[in-house]
């Protein structure tokens, strides 16, 4: 098994003992990403809306720095904070998918997530 570690500037530093992101042969595991900005390693202000649109922009650069998309993604896990935002969350999350090709996903509530965020989001995706 060859395992190589995908970085990128345009997304935030891990905050603790792990990747962004991992590749095995054709398969990419992204590590969850929550609302933080890379430049500032600071989590952004707003709505969940708005935090939610940052969280997929830090995946987006993690997948784009392996050299993929969001359609290939297979797998994403939703963690919140608070479920009644699913609503929310949904909606900005599927402005990145078309339904017919959109991946398996399960959404959870937890106690807490790092740095207090309201959502994490993290994918595997396949080339």
């Amino acid at each position: 098994m060859k395992k190589i570690i995908i970085s990128t500037l345009n997304a935030p530093s891990p905050i603790g003992p792990y990747n962004q992101a991992v590749k095995v042969n054709n398969t990419l595991y992204i590590s969850g990403q929550i609302p933080m900005k890379a430049e500032t390693m600071e989590l952004v202000e707003g709505d969940i809306k708005k935090e939610t649109q940052q969280v997929m922009e830090n995946l987006e650069h993690v997948l784009e720095a392996a050299e993929m998309k969001f359609e290939h993604v297979v797998k994403s896990s939703i963690f919140l904070s608070n479920m009644d935002d699913f609503g929310k969350v949904n909606e900005v999350y599927g402005r990145y998918f078309k339904n017919e090709t959109a991946p398996a996903r399960e959404t959870v509530a937890v106690k807490t997530l790092p740095k207090n965020a309201r959502v994490e989001i993290s994918m595997i995706a396949v080339k």
